[in-house]
């Protein structure tokens, strides 16, 4: 009877696995002009294909509509063709990659890649307290997303809060920040995305029972399952689904000077004149709540410069940009009872309202307020007004902050919702108006937009995230390089920290500079922090300036290679930063590994984030040798080894084979113009033929590529017999000049002295350094001749 007994609930527990609801009943389906629909029992599946790698699910109850509206899609589904197989107990609609299978009793919906399971649903919609959508997941895959958490890159097993929300002073752990987003990939190279906005959970197997969950307060349940043939290739889908990254300014790339935050215009101009004074790079400067008022308190909504403290704004901007500096402003989405604006605000209806349909007030930090209507169109254009004003000052960067937005009262009634139904796209909206803005302002004009909170898709609109009010801690830095991971694989390629951390007023050189050495290989270089203890390297110590300007030097000197980087994120979604198990996906034992990440496709970085910490354990990816950036020094791919740590740098490897375009020193970003190049190629004896790509423009036109303003040079290396053989091309836009370019080629790893070295035919003399083993060649290249062919024999 015991045996017996066991059976039974084995055979429950199979079935209850593998079924979605034994009360929803299959009856037909339905061939529709772009969809399909799954009628059973309580409602009808709508399921379109967007592509052959991304298919839509909706579920529609009985007596409801189908809401054609989404947040955060913008791709038109394309014509794929779709194959419908039916029989007594299942249908299948497959496409030529992605397909769906639907077993009629008891009824469940599956979805296959190449004929691999990749996930199915479990029950099905179900509403109780919350409305909720769950599925089956297999026991050994990995699970990613959620937005941007401090947990360490294992997201499964934690049921993630849908509510973006600021930690102030967070150090290694925080399951809730900024910026949240209902997005989950898998290890096996697939990507859900619920495609509602209201507030809710993600559970990543909490319970420990293979299931997936979605859950929300409202909203229509649509997701959209994503497949691809690589990990590159499946954030690239999405983010054709939910749109591609504009192209950064190229100034962006480049070292910010940022403080909580700079008292006058006096003020300002003497930190800038210490960069140049100190000959550290600088192609910004970031004013804080400041501008707008002495006081910290009270003067949000003013929206104008304070007279007295910056008596020549405009002045102020225009100096700065003579030294090819860029002003970026702070704003807020509050307009306070005490500002300058409160009654115009008032007047023009543009806060959100309570529930007697009153401009809604509440208290918070900094005073008594109100919230800007983002969703009310009055409300929109008003704001997205103040934004062009601005820009007309000469101000070329906004920085968005409090966008989750930090207080938001549920009792606040939006014109599209109330508070907790649009709070989680609040940040969303408001970068969309400030993109318009920008593009309003001046249609050529590249956006640059700093906000702390977004949405699925809000990197279409240009948002540059930070990871929020990291404590200046090692823990605060820990966090870090996970965070970054985690938002460029769901389509948020900028997340960023403020480097040194922010919170507190811990005065520590050490960690100081092995941040600053970190976010040489982060995104965006920006170190920010509250006052009490500099955030600029000018105000440091003599060894910690020393340090930090050698890593911003170096930051520079690669702007080449990372503008390449802002192209390809702008054309096909990479991340900047990207884990290992890129690299090696079937690898297991790297699916949770943040010690060390790649920087493009080329360079493995291994960032120091404790103290005191004299040697690190680095794991090599398979496939590739690597070279210390410094040293040279070779090491096998596929293997961990112990390397030791100095004070001066952090662990850097290039690929073997690669081409890293670097440039000299240049003091900001304007002064590179993409002629004048070092080209380092890291022979290896184990690759035969390399290529890489460089992309070029005026760094500032929007829409470069679109409109032809562009150049994009090819180098390839390849090994004959006794030879290394180079080609360059260039692809030029039909409205770009290309000009000259002046490359010295450095090429490491050469044992012995070339007997001959030619370029185009013709002998050239270059410059052997036998001690590092490397070889330079000065070359002229005319890239309208758009080819150029070298030859050297050893």
């Amino acid at each position: 009877m015991r045996k017996v007994l066991f059976l039974l609930l084995l055979v429950f527990n199979v079935q209850s696995a593998l079924s979605q609801s034994v009360d929803r009943e299959f009856k037909g389906i339905s061939e529709k002009e772009n969809h399909y629909e799954i009628h059973v029992s309580d409602g009808t599946y709508r399921l379109v294909f967007y592509s052959s790698n991304i298919v839509e699910t909706s579920f529609i109850p009985n007596n409801q509509k189908y809401k054609d509206e989404s947040h955060a899609v913008v791709m038109d589904p394309q014509e794929v063709k779709v194959s419908v197989t039916q029989s007594d107990s299942f249908v299948k609609l497959s496409s030529p990659s992605i397909s769906v299978e639907i077993r009629k009793s008891p009824l469940r919906i599956s979805y296959y890649k190449d004929d691999s399971l990749l996930i199915s649903e479990k029950n099905g919609f179900q509403k109780d307290s919350l409305k909720t959508i769950d599925f089956n997941i297999s026991e050994e895959e990995a699970l990613y997303g959620g937005g941007a958490r401090a947990l360490n890159m294992k997201r499964r097993g934690h049921r993630l809060e849908l509510y973006n929300k600021a930690h102030y002073g967070y150090g290694e752990k925080s399951e809730l920040l900024n910026y949240t987003m209902p997005v989950v990939l898998s290890s096996k190279q697939y990507l859900v995305h619920f495609d509602n906005a209201p507030i809710g959970y993600l559970d990543m197997d909490s319970q420990a029972n293979n299931t997936l969950a979605y859950e929300t307060i409202t909203g229509q349940m649509t997701y959209q399952i994503v497949s691809g043939s690589s990990w590159m290739d499946v954030i690239d889908h999405y983010t054709d689904l939910t749109g591609k990254q504009p192209m950064l300014p190229r100034w962006a790339m480049g070292n910010y000077s940022s403080r909580f935050g700079y008292h006058s215009q006096k003020e300002v101009l003497e930190t800038a004149n210490l960069f140049e004074k100190e000959h550290i790079p600088l192609d910004a400067i970031i004013l804080d709540l400041f501008w707008f008022g002495k006081e910290m308190k009270g003067n949000m909504g003013n929206f104008e410069f304070h007279a007295d403290s910056f008596p020549r704004p405009q002045q102020m901007i225009s100096n700065l940009q003579h030294d090819n500096i860029e002003t970026i402003l702070i704003t807020e989405p509050y307009v306070q009872t005490t500002s300058k604006r409160w009654d115009e605000a008032v007047e023009e209806e543009v806060l959100a309202k309570d529930s007697l349909g009153q401009p809604l007030t509440f208290d918070f930090f900094f005073g008594n307020t109100g919230i800007i209507d983002v969703f009310d169109q009055q409300g929109y254009n008003w704001f997205k007004n103040i934004y062009k004003e601005l820009l007309g000052m000469g101000v070329t960067g906004i920085w968005g902050d409090l966008g989750e937005p930090e207080v938001h009262p549920e009792e606040a009634v939006h014109a599209t919702g109330t508070a907790n139904e649009v709070h989680n796209i609040y940040g969303h909206q408001w970068a969309k108006l400030v993109d318009e803005a920008f593009h309003e302002y001046d249609s050529n004009m590249r956006p640059f937009i700093l906000m702390r909170a977004g949405y699925s898709g809000s990197q279409r609109y240009g948002i540059i995230p930070w990871s929020g009010d990291v404590s200046r801690s090692w823990g605060g830095l820990q966090s870090q390089p996970e965070i970054s991971l985690q938002m460029g694989m769901q389509g948020i390629g900028y997340m960023h920290s403020d480097l040194g951390g922010f919170a507190g007023a811990n005065l520590d050189d050490e960690l100081y500079v092995r941040w600053m050495q970190y976010g040489v290989f982060q995104p965006i270089y920006r170190p920010h922090a509250q006052e009490a203890v500099p955030s600029e390297p000018v105000f440091r110590s003599d060894s910690t300036k020393a340090l930090s300007k050698k890593a911003i030097e170096l930051r520079n000197q690669l702007l080449p290679y990372n503008y390449h980087l802002v192209y390809q994120n702008h054309t096909t979604g990479a991340p900047l930063m990207r884990p290992l198990f890129f690299e090696e996906p079937e690898n297991e034992s790297l699916y949770h590994y943040d010690d060390a990440y790649l920087w493009g496709n080329d360079f493995l970085v291994a960032p120091v984030v404790k103290s005191g910490q004299i040697e690190k354990e680095v794991y090599f990816p398979d496939g590739s040798n690597w070279y210390n950036f410094y040293t040279d020094e070779k090491y096998h791919g596929g293997q961990r080894k112990t390397v030791a740590l100095n004070d001066t740098t952090i662990p850097i490897y290039v690929r073997g084979g690669a081409f890293i375009p670097m440039t000299g020193p240049v003091q900001n970003a304007k002064e590179y113009t993409g002629d004048d190049l070092i080209l380092h190629y890291y022979a290896d004896e184990d690759v035969n033929y390399s290529t890489s790509e460089m992309y070029n423009d005026d760094g500032l036109t929007r829409g470069a590529v679109k409109k032809e303003k562009y150049e994009l040079l090819t180098f390839e290396g390849a090994k004959d017999q006794n030879n290394l053989n180079f080609s360059f091309r260039a692809e030029i836009g039909e409205k770009y000049t290309s000009s000259e370019k002046n490359i010295e080629l450095i090429i490491h790893n050469v044992n012995n002295r070339p007997k001959k070295v030619t370029v185009n035919g013709e002998r050239v003399s270059i410059n052997w350094d036998q001690k590092n083993k490397r070889v330079s060649i000065p070359i002229l290249w005319d890239t309208k001749e758009n080819s150029i062919n070298k030859n050297r024999s050893d």
